[in-house]
Order: structure tokens, then C-alpha cells, then sequence
């Protein structure tokens, strides 16, 4: 408890200086986010077992053509998942999280792959297995969603970290769709942190082991703990890429800052990964401002 209660205040001094660091710069937040769209579709589809590589994504998104043949699902899967990212920016400070924006997020991500699931729950005699998770019957996933919500706005005075936690391991474990889940309850987790004023996280895909591992004890011990690392890893990653940005730092790659400090270069990574350096990941490549 006390080591998440640590992150958290590190986080909320992180977003207090985003909101100092942001004013007047309003062109340059949406740049930041608009650049960075493709990663979160690669990362996101990658940990569903896209092919699909970080250069791909992008070059589909500008519309590039590639130099191999790439599957129209695969193409589809870039181009709404990008369509959903960039519509939740707007969307989620309008307007309170539903089951009836969920379906329409779900029906705007799986819409040209797989129609007839777009933006419904699962029907009666639809199962879904994830590993050797069965997920509920599909008569309690509306209830279960409902519970989730419910249970996600009474517990306001618990820090966002738990709170996201516990809620992203709830709708994964629920798997209320046929197809899509794991995009959905990705999009879902920013669409919160976006509403309460946090940055979005990107979840990647180098972290797929333990991200499952965290659904893995979340089944068998109905622990969130793993997952609190997660959310929380990705949540500081996020606000030291904005304000390397908006505090006009310069951006060098991790190996340049270690051969300019005559620092160990696999001893930065590792403090990176753990995110006790203010690094952040961006295109697959640790960067940090100094």
C-alpha cells in the first residue's frame, strides 16, 4: 500500500507540473498526442497479435503503401483503432462513460471486420474463452459492466491507479464482446484518465508478459497489484515524454545521455524500465530531456 501511495504522489506532483508547464501551449499537447496515435494502435493491436510492426501502422494510417501484402483485417484494425484514439480526446470530457459509449466505441473499432458483433454485447450462446479463462455468460455482462461503472465512481476518493486497476481487470475479465475486448478496455482506461484530467497511457507491447500475468492474478487471487505497475509505469512515462516537451527540453536518446555522462547504458535502461529516471519510451526507443 505504501509503495503505491508513493507512485501516486510522484504521479501527482508529475501532473502538477504538466498543468504549469501546459499553459498558452495548447498547439503543442495536441501535436504530442497526435504523434503519438500510431504507437498507441501498434502497441495496442500487437498485444492482440497484430503482425502489424510500428513503421506498418504508421505508413497505413499516411495512407503509404507497404512493401508486403497485409490482410484487410489488419489494415481495418489500424485505421479504426486510430479513428477511436483520436475521437476520445474530444469525446470523453463531454461526456460521462456508459455502456451505451462503450458499444459505440466498440461498433466504431470492430465496424468493416466484423459487422455483425460491431457494438453489441455478446448474445445468448456466445462464449469467449481467453487462455483458460471462460469468460461469464453473456447474460451477466450488463450487469457486470453496470457494477464495474458503479463500483469504478464510488471509490473517487481511491487514487487513479488503483482505480483504473481495478477497473480495466474487471471489464477484461467480464470480456463483454465477441471480438475486441482487450482494444475496447485499453481505449476505456484513457477515456477516464482523460476525463479526470490525467494524460492517456500507452500500455506497450514489450510489457505483454506481465500485463497478462496481471489478468493471471487477478483470476486466481483477485489481487490488482501487478496491474497497479502497470497502469502506473505508463502513466509516468506518459507525463516525462509531455513535459520533456513542453518544458522545451532537449530530447536525446538514453544511449547518447549515457555515452555524454560516461554512465552505463544497460544501468539507465534498467532504472528507465523501472521509471525512476524521467525517460519515456517513444517509438520503441528510450529517450530522456535534459
Amino acid at each position: 500500500m505504501a509503495k503505491v501511495l508513493s507512485v501516486f504522489n510522484k504521479i501527482h506532483s508529475l501532473r502538477e507540473r504538466y498543468y504549469k508547464a501546459s499553459t498558452g501551449k495548447e498547439a503543442l499537447i495536441k501535436l504530442v498526442s497526435e504523434a503519438e496515435i500510431a504507437e498507441q494502435v501498434y502497441n495496442s493491436n500487437a498485444i492482440e497479435n497484430s503482425t502489424l510492426t510500428l513503421e506498418e501502422t504508421e505508413k497505413i494510417l499516411l495512407q503509404i503503401d507497404l512493401d508486403r501484402f497485409i490482410s484487410e483485417r489488419e489494415i481495418f484494425e489500424a485505421k479504426n483503432l486510430a479513428r477511436v484514439v483520436s475521437y476520445i480526446e474530444k469525446r470523453a470530457k463531454e461526456q460521462e462513460l456508459t455502456l451505451d459509449v462503450i458499444l459505440s466505441l466498440h461498433k466504431m473499432l470492430i465496424s468493416n471486420i466484423r459487422d455483425d458483433v460491431a457494438g453489441r454485447f455478446r448474445a445468448s450462446g456466445e462464449y469467449v474463452r481467453v487462455g483458460s479463462h471462460i469468460a461469464p455468460k453473456p447474460e451477466e455482462v450488463a450487469g457486470r459492466l453496470e457494477k464495474m461503472l458503479a463500483e469504478y465512481h464510488a471509490s473517487s476518493q481511491e487514487n487513479i491507479i488503483k482505480r483504473i486497476a481495478g477497473l480495466h481487470l474487471a471489464f477484461e475479465y467480464t470480456h463483454p464482446f465477441v471480438d475486441g475486448n482487450g482494444r475496447i478496455g485499453r481505449v476505456i482506461n484513457n477515456y477516464l484518465l482523460i476525463r479526470e484530467g490525467y494524460a492517456p497511457i500507452n500500455i506497450k507491447f514489450i510489457d505483454r508478459k506481465k500485463y497478462y500475468d496481471a489478468f493471471k492474478e487477478f483470476d486466481t487471487k483477485s489481487k490488482t497489484e501487478i496491474m497497479e505497475e502497470i497502469v502506473a509505469k505508463s502513466l509516468t512515462n506518459s507525463y516525462h515524454k509531455r513535459l520533456a516537451y513542453l518544458e522545451g527540453k532537449k530530447i536525446i536518446t538514453l544511449a547518447e545521455y549515457a555515452k555524454e555522462n560516461k554512465l552505463s547504458h544497460s544501468n539507465l535502461i534498467n532504472k528507465a524500465t523501472r521509471q525512476t529516471i524521467e525517460a519515456f519510451l517513444e517509438k520503441e526507443i528510450w529517450k530522456i530531456g535534459v
